[in-house]
C-alpha cells in the first residue's frame, strides 16, 4: 500500500553567528549574526524561492541568530507575513560552563580529548554554568516563565533531545500531518536532535553528524512521518 505524502519539512541552521566566527561556545547566550551569516540567510531564502518552496507555518527558537535567519530567508521569499512560532525548546544546547570560551583556548587548557567529549558525546554534559556567571541566562526575562528546575545550567545532546522531541510531537507533527509545509530555523544541536529522530541515527553515530550553517535541509515525509526523501537544497542542480 502506498503511503500518502504529508507536508514538506525544511530545517535550517542559523547563519554564521558572531561567536561562530570567533570560534566560541555559544549555547543559550544570545549573539547576533555575522555579516557572513546575514548573507547565508538571504542566500537560503533565494534558493528556496527559486525552488518554488512555500510554507504554511514557521518555527524558531528564542535566540536572535535563529530568528533573524528565518526573517531574512522569508523576506527573500516575500513571505514575512508567515505565522511564526517561537519556543525555547528549539534553543541551542546549553553549553554550561563552556559558554563564552574560545574552543581552541579551552582545548589548550583541558585537552582536545576532554573538549571532544563535552562537544560530541551523547550523554556527557559540560560542567554547569553558575548563576552568577556573566553568561548565565537565569535572569533573562524571556525565560521568566520557566521554573528553576526547568531552566538548564548545562546540557548534553541527550538532554537537548529530551526537550526538543516532545515539542516536535505536540506542536510540529500535527502541522505536518495536516499537510502543511513547515520550516524550522534553529541550531546545530536542536536540529541534530530532530535529524537523529527522523533518520533513526544511533547514539554513537550522531557524534559524526554536522549541520552546516544557512543550508536548507529538505525532508519529504509520508503520513507516518517516515523519510521518503532528504537532501540539502544547495546540492540539488
Amino acid at each position: 500500500m502506498t503511503r500518502r505524502a504529508t507536508g514538506m519539512l525544511v530545517l535550517i541552521r542559523h547563519g554564521q553567528s558572531e561567536w561562530n566566527l570567533e570560534n566560541r561556545f555559544t549555547g543559550w547566550w544570545d549573539v547576533n549574526l555575522s555579516p557572513k551569516g546575514v548573507d547565508e540567510a538571504r542566500t537560503a531564502g533565494k534558493m528556496m524561492a527559486k525552488a518554488g518552496f512555500s510554507f504554511d507555518v514557521a518555527f524558531t527558537s528564542l535566540l536572535t541568530r535563529a530568528i533573524r535567519t528565518l526573517n531574512l530567508a522569508l523576506e527573500e521569499m516575500g513571505d514575512l507575513w508567515l505565522p511564526v512560532v517561537k519556543d525555547w525548546r528549539l534553543n541551542e544546547r546549553h553549553y554550561g560552563d563552556l559558554t563564552g570560551y574560545n574552543k581552541a583556548e579551552k582545548a589548550a587548557e583541558v585537552g582536545d580529548e576532554q573538549v571532544f567529549v563535552w562537544r560530541r558525546s551523547f550523554d556527557i554534559p559540560p560542567p554547569p554554568l553558575a548563576a552568577e556567571n556573566r553568561y548565565s541566562t537565569a535572569e533573562d526575562r524571556r525565560y521568566a516563565f520557566l521554573s528553576k528546575d526547568a531552566l538548564p545550567a548545562t546540557e548534553s545532546l541527550k538532554d537537548t533531545i529530551v526537550r526538543v522531541l516532545p515539542y516536535w510531537e505536540s506542536e510540529i507533527v500535527p502541522q505536518l500531518k495536516a499537510g502543511k509545509n513547515v520550516i524550522i530555523s534553529a541550531h546545530g544541536n536542536s536540529l541534530r536532535a530532530l535529524v537523529k529522530h527522523l533518520n533513526g541515527i544511533s547514539d554513537e553515530d550522531i557524534a559524526g553528524v554536522e549541520i552546516p550553517t544557512g543550508k536548507p535541509l529538505v525532508y519529504h515525509l509520508d503520513d507516518e512521518l517516515a523519510v521518503q526523501e532528504r537532501y540539502y537544497l544547495h546540492e540539488r542542480p
